[in-house]
């Protein structure tokens, strides 16, 4: 598609989704959202930018094979569960490490579940994208 006006206002719009998408992801520990919803977000960021610049410039803004991002994603959902198993916990207990934690406050919290969320937003945004570029490249 040639459109100017397209093209243009797509590049605003990618960068509104992919921060909204981000948002997403983090939002989903306690709240609606989460690696799914974010992930399906932020492919569809990168599916306006494909028909508005063609499917070859999208790959080129994503910088890495949609594929391999889904690969990247499954294997950090994966070590996620083997947290546990350092533990003796169940697979896929939730596991926090908090840091700089005081008397005073908890610190900065991070979980397996938040590297769980990570690979399922990066197998989503891939397996999307694959099946996306492939369908625009064949038309």
């Amino acid at each position: 598609m040639n459109s100017l006006i397209l093209s243009t206002a797509t590049r605003l719009i990618v960068a509104i989704l992919l921060l909204f998408s981000i948002f997403m992801l983090l939002r989903g520990h306690n709240e609606p959202g989460g690696g799914f919803i974010g992930g399906l977000i932020g492919a569809t960021g990168f599916v306006m930018y494909a028909i508005a610049c063609g499917t070859a410039e999208a790959r080129a803004a994503l910088r890495a094979q949609p594929q391999q991002i889904a690969m990247v994603g499954l294997g950090l959902a994966a070590v996620s569960g083997l947290f546990s198993a350092l533990f003796a916990d169940p697979l896929f207990t939730g596991q926090w490490l908090f840091i700089g934690a005081s008397e005073h406050s908890q610190g900065l919290a991070l979980s397996s579940v938040l590297v769980f969320d990570i690979g399922v937003y990066l197998v989503v945004m891939g397996g999307i994208l694959t099946l996306v570029f492939a369908l625009e490249e064949e038309i």
